[in-house]
């Protein structure tokens, strides 16, 4: 088969992965996890069921892969916030806000339930848990942050704190919750 035959092929069906996502995650908003069957997905996207059953097994699939999805890019813009900071401590800072806002505009429910289960979930956690190591570990270099506490138990203290975010009424009291996360960080002589 040509190359550009197979590209434009998996290209295609890429563009229906992603649509059957979306148009999944779009239903769920609409009427919930338990409203959604895979006809009325198949139905919305614009496929057959037999076409929708080749890409996922059941809705509880669409969903678990557009969450992998929305987690990914989660950490993509956080390194591009992470990048676009000057200096370890303004990276760390203004990593820990975005990962508290992001937070804050995703509230939980059902369908955070169903998805923050499972092997997807613990490897997106790890690769936060490292990428939050590697920045405690640099801000600890400048002294401003402890260095008595292993980072990783400091990463983990920043993501459980920081996950509450989700549940406070302003980015006004995000920014504090932020600011006690920081402040716990802070090296006791700093």
């Amino acid at each position: 088969m040509p190359k550009l035959w197979t590209e434009t092929i998996a290209a295609h069906r890429n563009a229906v992965r992603e649509a059957i996502m979306d148009t999944t995650a779009a239903l769920v908003a609409e009427y919930g996890l338990a409203a959604v069957t895979m006809s009325r997905i198949a139905e919305q996207t614009g496929i057959g069921r037999a076409t929708l059953y080749k890409y996922f097994g059941d809705v509880e699939a669409i969903m678990v892969a557009w969450h992998d999805r929305q987690i990914s890019r989660h950490l993509d813009y956080l390194a591009q916030v992470r990048d676009q900071a000057d200096g370890p401590d303004a990276r760390l800072d203004a990593v820990l806000r975005a990962y508290a806002l992001i937070h804050h505009e995703h509230h939980g429910g059902e369908l955070t339930a169903l998805l923050h289960r499972g092997e997807h979930v613990e490897d997106a956690r790890r690769r936060l848990t490292e990428f939050l190591h590697d920045l405690i570990t640099e801000a600890a270099r400048n002294g401003r942050i402890r260095t008595d506490i292993d980072p990783d138990e400091l990463a983990l203290y920043c993501l459980h704190a920081l996950e509450a975010a989700n549940r406070v009424a302003s980015t006004a009291a995000v920014g504090r919750l932020v600011a006690i996360v920081l402040a716990g960080l802070t090296a006791p002589d700093g």
